[in-house]
């Protein structure tokens, strides 16, 4: 079997991360994390049920660790296998080199009917800012160079999760539209987060000033009567169980014991027959 290609530069992420953490507005700039966390703890309140060995992964652990002790998202995690009730994937399943080996190990770590959340952002996360340094550089340079994470969609998600080995899988999605009042307040607000440019097929240089401004002057374009930037933060859940026989399970096929037809009280036709 063929190893997925390298997407995340982990050692220049893990610099991001650290430098982050340095940065003012760190604990400012965590809003997408708490948010994600309040969704999380919402659902867990609807399960009601009481896990007692729950796990959590992720990258910003001082946020994530009131859910349960924190693992790092490493390409192979430390779990241990059928140890825990509760594994939740916090924020970081978008950097993973390989997404469904990160799915695989969580479930490996459940226990029989054990839950299994992740939240991370989506496809159209920032999806004004992508397509204003799009246009932009291809005006000023006349090319593109990788430096936006592609990120899952959420009609994606859920056959992944099955191929994961999960049942009951559910994917769905939570928008949040944050207002800046410049371009420059955004970048920084990205650099606080750790989530600035960590792809392994990266340009190793600085974006050239050209480039940047020419960005700004088109995210503009976007701007709202009262002048503020309007930027898109999409966050993707999935949800899942470990299997176990006290779950709701499909019927096999040619197993029910009414006809479609009578169910709905309509007249049954028959197909014509070929010839």
């Amino acid at each position: 079997m063929s190893q997925p290609p390298v997407l995340t530069d982990r050692s220049t992420l893990l610099r991001h991360r650290q430098r982050a953490r340095s940065h003012p507005d760190h604990d400012g700039s965590l809003f997408l994390h708490r948010l994600a966390s309040a969704d999380v703890q919402e659902r867990l309140k609807e399960v009601n049920r009481t896990f007692t060995s729950p796990v959590v992964v992720s990258g910003q652990p001082e946020i994530w660790s009131e859910l349960g002790p924190v693992v790092a998202d490493d390409d192979g995690l430390s779990l241990t296998p059928a140890a825990h009730d509760l594994v939740i994937h916090a924020m970081s399943l978008h950097w993973a080199n390989d997404p469904l080996g990160q799915l695989l190990q969580c479930r490996r770590a459940l226990r029989p009917d054990g839950l299994f959340i992740a939240a991370f952002p989506g496809g159209r996360t920032l999806h004004e800012l992508r397509s204003s340094l799009a246009e932009a550089e291809s005006q000023v340079t006349g090319g593109l160079s990788p430096r936006v994470l592609p990120m899952g969609e959420v009609r994606d998600l859920g056959a992944l999760m099955q191929r994961a080995g999960f049942a009951l899988p559910v994917a769905d999605t939570l928008t949040q539209e944050v207002h800046y009042r410049d371009f420059g307040r955004l970048v920084s607000d990205l650099r606080a987060m750790g989530e600035t440019n960590a792809l392994a097929g990266r340009t190793h240089s600085f974006t050239r000033r050209a480039v940047l401004a020419a960005a700004a002057g088109i995210y503009r374009g976007l701007a709202t009567p009262d002048g503020h930037l309007p930027a898109t933060f999409e966050l993707i859940f999935l949800t899942g169980w470990a299997p176990h026989d006290s779950q709701q399970q499909p019927l096999r096929p040619g197993s029910a014991r009414q006809r479609l037809a009578d169910a709905l009280k309509v007249p049954e036709t028959p197909l014509p027959k070929d010839g």
